[in-house]
């Protein structure tokens, strides 16, 4: 598929997407939702493409959430239709156990914020920032950033940003834990890809096993429900690991004392 709005780049097991519309600081139209939606499907079905990492042209934005000028011009049902799997193709993705690592070069606003909430893991440049603007306009961030929010940083964390609906700063970010990592502007990309190539060093499936066990236990409520669903079978992404060659290949490699050869299978 040729992208208007976004460029991929592929590398080994990794997948780059870059949200390429600097000039309206990456804002999304429907045209880009649609084509991220194509990309992570891309990522999703391809066994040979292990982490995704998405970010923003230039050093200014990663994206600020919806292309106002869309949004506005949508007079008819059907003009800012968002994909079935959400924002950006990755809000509503429930699915894909594969690792998503946020490189959040700049400001992360409204929808742009969601999409980063979304991923696994956000590294973020140091002049990065952080906010769900939405109420400014009359609007929310519906694009699950309320929940993933209060899930993600607690209640009160949660509400102070959500109810100002002010932005913080890369800091404050890292302080409430909405990230990982901070680097200097300008090395965001290569700090995700650093991070991208530790996941890849690991066995594909067992990392798929590991995001399925997490996310989905979380969802369960208990920890009790949580380790009883293991114990039954329940994730299907860590019976197909524990079958799998590459558990068998990972013992005897470090038996061997050698780097082990993942065939994700």
């Amino acid at each position: 598929m040729d992208y208007q709005h976004i460029r991929i780049e592929r590398n080994d097991h990794l997948l780059t997407i870059i949200i390429d519309r600097p000039e309206v600081l990456n804002a999304v139209s429907p045209v880009t939702n649609f084509e991220l939606d194509h990309a992570f499907d891309t990522f999703e079905a391809d066994e040979y493409l292990w982490v995704a990492i998405i970010t923003g042209a230039g050093d200014k934005a990663f994206c600020t959430g919806g292309d106002i000028s869309a949004m506005v011009g949508a007079t008819e049902e059907g003009d800012y239709d968002i994909p079935e799997n959400g924002y950006g193709g990755l809000t509503n993705r429930r699915c894909c156990y594969k690792p998503i690592i946020a490189a959040v070069n700049g400001m992360a606003f409204g929808g742009g914020f969601e999409i980063a909430l979304a991923a696994d893991i956000i590294i973020a440049s140091d002049q990065a920032s952080f906010g769900l603007p939405e109420p400014k306009i009359g609007s929310a961030a519906v694009a699950g950033g309320i929940h993933r929010l209060v899930r993600q940083i607690g209640l009160k964390s949660a509400m102070g940003l959500l109810l100002t609906a002010e932005a913080v700063d890369a800091q404050r970010a890292l302080q409430l834990g909405i990230v990982n990592e901070i680097v200097p502007a300008g090395d965001v990309l290569e700090a995700a890809k650093r991070s991208a190539r530790k996941i890849i060093k690991c066995a594909p499936l067992a990392i798929q096993a590991t995001k399925q066990c997490a996310v989905e236990g979380l969802h369960l409520g208990s920890f009790e429900d949580a380790m009883r669903a293991q114990q039954e079978g329940d994730f299907e992404v860590l019976e197909k690991m524990i079958r799998s060659e590459d558990i068998q290949e990972g013992l005897t490699a470090f038996m061997e004392k050698r780097q082990p050869q993942w065939k994700n299978n």
